[in-house]
């Protein structure tokens, strides 16, 4: 299989070089070049497109998210990782980069010996191109292939009952592409939703209280970043806060939000998994888990014991997914009632969790 090609753009020298010889290094990698700003970075892209594109939000002459709209007028499809500071400014040019098209950012590593900045690279950098890679290379070959494909995992059989049952909580994992997807997603939930939402972004600390912020001024209900001890009523969406996993907790009998210090899970904190894990623990049968955009199988684990408690698991498809490992890992294991373009997503858990309030209220009478 050929090399897919990377282009590494960023004013630092000492990390064009830390990612040039990463990519060097891959067996699976070919460098298409570097670029120290954006200016030449389009020169380098119009003479040879690569396949893969890093780039620095911050650069003279011509910045990040500048270029990064000229590359997608030119390439629509052609991914881009962003390199992000761990800075109010810097995440908050990341956030912008994201909505104007970015498939997915690293935190330039705060490494103290290169050492460790060469392992930063190789276990963040390398494998999120090798995902935006492959997603890119599926769109390509699918749309070149002269016979049908294999059709995509079904989604698990069909529960009596399930339809109908009452959501007390909706919990939702994301990762890759996720604040794009949750901004196609929450603005859809009516402002008098009846249950809380719980939310896992991959994001480290800082970023996600700002991504909360943001999504606050898209939706009808309030979304604010997790601190701890908030109690879950209706229409509360909390965003897991960077650097801790995000948890249902019961105080006078009541649920509240949890922050929890415990170890990453799948190399993430927080992880999807300890919050479906925590939600089905307290809820059983009333959770609506729903596994969006992502790399990796952070969520899967968590819908198993969902769905064993009798809880509904929704999956974003591949077509619509940014990358399809997360969604994937949760479709092909059986685990999905129902796998969804994203557009579809937010009117969807509107619709169950309508309905099983409606059932719920006949019951009653």
């Amino acid at each position: 299989m050929r090399r897919l090609r990377v282009l590494v753009v960023d004013d630092s020298a000492v990390i064009r070089k830390l990612v040039s010889d990463a990519v060097t290094a891959s067996p699976d990698l070919e460098l298409a070049g570097s670029a120290p700003n954006g200016q030449v970075a389009l020169e380098r892209v119009g003479a040879q497109p690569p396949d893969l594109v890093t780039l620095d939000v911050e650069m003279p002459v011509l910045g990040g998210i500048e270029t990064l709209k000229a590359l997608r007028r030119l390439h629509p499809r052609l991914p881009v990782l962003m390199f992000s500071s761990h800075t109010e400014r810097g995440a908050l040019a990341t956030l912008d980069a994201l909505a104007a098209g970015a498939s997915d950012f690293v935190a330039k590593p705060q490494a103290t010996s290169p050492e460790a900045a060469r392992v930063f690279v190789e276990k963040e950098v390398l494998p999120r191109l090798r995902a935006l890679g492959a997603r890119a290379l599926d769109q390509r070959t699918g749309a070149a292939r002269a016979t049908p494909a294999a059709p995509p995992p079904a989604p698990a059989p069909a529960r009596p009952g399930v339809g109908t049952r009452q959501i007390q909580v909706v919990v939702i994992g994301v990762s890759t592409g996720g604040p794009q997807a949750l901004e196609r997603v929450l603005p859809r939930l009516p402002r008098n939703l009846a249950v809380p939402v719980l939310v896992v972004q991959h994001m480290p600390t800082l970023f996600t209280r700002l991504l909360a912020e943001r999504l606050a001024t898209l939706c009808a209900l309030p979304v604010r970043e997790a601190r701890g001890g908030e109690p879950l009523g209706p229409g509360t969406v909390l965003i897991a806060q960077g650097g801790h996993h995000l948890l249902v907790a019961r105080e006078d009998s009541l649920p509240v939000a949890r922050l929890g210090d415990g170890p990453a899970e799948n190399s993430c904190r927080p992880a999807a998994d300890v919050l479906f894990r925590s939600a089905a623990e307290h809820y059983g049968a009333g959770v609506l888990a729903v596994v969006l955009t992502g790399m990796g199988r952070d969520g899967a684990a968590g819908c198993g014991l969902v769905r064993a408690r009798g809880g509904l698991v929704l999956a974003q498809d591949r077509e619509t997914s940014t990358v399809w490992g997360m969604p994937g890992a949760v479709v092909e294991a059986g685990l999905a009632d129902q796998v969804l373009p994203l557009d579809e997503v937010g009117d969807e858990i509107a619709v169950r969790v309508a309905r099983g309030q409606r059932a719920a209220a006949r019951e009653s009478r």
